[in-house]
């Protein structure tokens, strides 16, 4: 098998052709071509139009929306999270994206400073990267021990259970993107002078733990899948059409006055799938 980080050196200007030509299909992606751009934006249109009515929902009823967004660095998270909230009102709809924690939270219960930031009545939540740090980028970077995580993953399906009997709604995607299109996105935020802030020295550490972070991810899905809180996975080599994906996948899931079926749109289960759907299907790539 070709090992795609052979070639690849991020500083030189010219982005290996054998990366480029197998990006957008990497990682088994089913698609050969991006979303076409008008397309995208109309059905865009249709979507948020349709979260300004679950805002009103969700404001009317007192509902609690809390959605967490994991995967690796570069799949598309806070391109995600931009378009969900574009024309939602701050005030009420907002992200939480928590530094490492500090000397003091360190010691805390490991759940403690994420509480503060789930939704009150009335509130949506998107956490870009959550509690799930624990089961990802802290073992794989050796910020924990491999008895924290055990104990982590332990608890977290518990943690959630509380979260979602006192009546959150709890949201968890994980966007899965292949290693030639995370190289791509590494190279391009490299050499664009408004992206390079997005380029951190960690992201650039693992570029030589791609496995690591599979396993760890595989286990993750496994052991905090629940019936609860499940996890939905989405490819998301064509941002465009992970994006489209993501918000249906919220709004087909939430009753609310307005909400429009044919808006709304299918879901691409080519693209979206539950935690062991994916596991079987990455096994058998």
């Amino acid at each position: 098998m070709n090992d795609p980080l052979k070639d690849f050196d991020i500083e030189n200007p010219e982005l290996p052709k054998a990366i480029k030509k197998a990006a957008l299909e990497s990682g088994g992606y089913p698609y050969d071509e991006k979303f076409d751009d008008d397309q995208y934006e109309e059905e865009m249109y249709e979507l948020q139009k349709q979260l300004v009515l679950l805002q009103d929902h969700v404001g009317r009823t007192g509902e609690r929306i809390a959605i967490i967004f994991e995967g690796r660095d570069a799949a598309g998270k806070g391109g995600t999270i931009k378009r969900y909230l574009e024309n939602l009102n701050p005030r009420h709809n907002f992200i939480a994206a928590l530094p490492k924690p500090n000397s003091r939270e360190a010691t805390q219960w490991y759940f403690q400073r994420y509480i503060d930031w789930l939704p009150a009545g009335g509130e949506q939540v998107l956490f870009d990267r959550s509690w799930y740090n624990r089961a990802g980028v802290e073992p794989v970077m050796g910020f924990c021990t491999r008895e924290q995580t055990d104990h982590f993953l332990d608890e977290a399906p518990l943690f959630e259970e509380r979260l979602t009997k006192d009546g959150i709604r709890l949201f968890k995607f994980w966007l899965s993107i292949g290693r030639e299109e995370q190289l791509k996105r590494f190279h391009d935020r490299r050499h664009d002078p408004l992206k390079t802030w997005k380029l951190s020295p960690i992201d650039l550490e693992a570029l030589g733990k791609w496995e690591a972070y599979s396993a760890a991810r595989d286990e993750m899905l496994r052991r905090t899948d629940s019936a609860h809180a499940p996890w939905t996975v989405i490819l998301t080599n064509d941002k465009k059409r992970g994006r489209l994906n993501m918000i249906r996948s919220v709004l087909s899931r939430i009753d609310y006055a307005g909400r429009n079926e044919r808006a709304i749109g299918e879901i691409d289960h080519k693209l979206v799938m539950s935690a062991q759907q994916f596991l079987t299907w990455n096994e058998a790539q």
